[in-house]
């Protein structure tokens, strides 16, 4: 990420823009960031220079129609969203890491819930095991 694109995705206080407030190449610089891609892996799909990648993340250019459609797809963002913020984008910083970590919270607690209800299994498995044995002694 450039430091223009920095600069532009966070405000003084560090808290992420508004859709209001982010422009197409703010967009663009977070769909490609959140797709794992560099500008250079960008253009290199795109077929155009990385220059051109920069450019419109620094909102100097805009692409062309047929660029905007390839680059939703790409992005896996829908082409509203790349142009207006609304509909099918990216989260904002933050919010990802924060589902990440409830996320991860409800795996530990399902791990614990599974390792309990097998302690209980054995449990059970034991305590009817005596029952039968104490049944076939009475049995006998």
């Amino acid at each position: 990420m450039t430091t223009d694109t920095l600069e532009k995705s966070a405000d003084a206080n560090g808290k992420w823009f508004s859709n209001d407030a982010a422009t197409f190449g703010d967009r663009l610089a977070a769909a490609r960031e959140a797709s794992g891609l560099s500008q250079a892996d960008l253009a290199q799909r795109l077929g155009v220079k990385t220059r051109v990648i920069e450019h419109w993340e620094a909102d100097a250019k805009e692409p062309r129609a047929n660029r905007l459609q390839m680059l939703a797809g790409m992005l896996g963002v829908s082409l509203m969203w790349l142009l207006t913020g609304e509909g099918d984008g990216v989260e904002a910083p933050g919010e990802a890491e924060t589902e990440a970590a409830q996320v991860k919270g409800v795996l530990a607690e399902i791990r614990e819930l599974r390792a309990a209800m097998s302690a209980m299994t054995g449990r059970l498995g034991r305590l009817e095991k005596k029952l039968r044995q104490g049944a076939a002694g009475k049995a006998a």
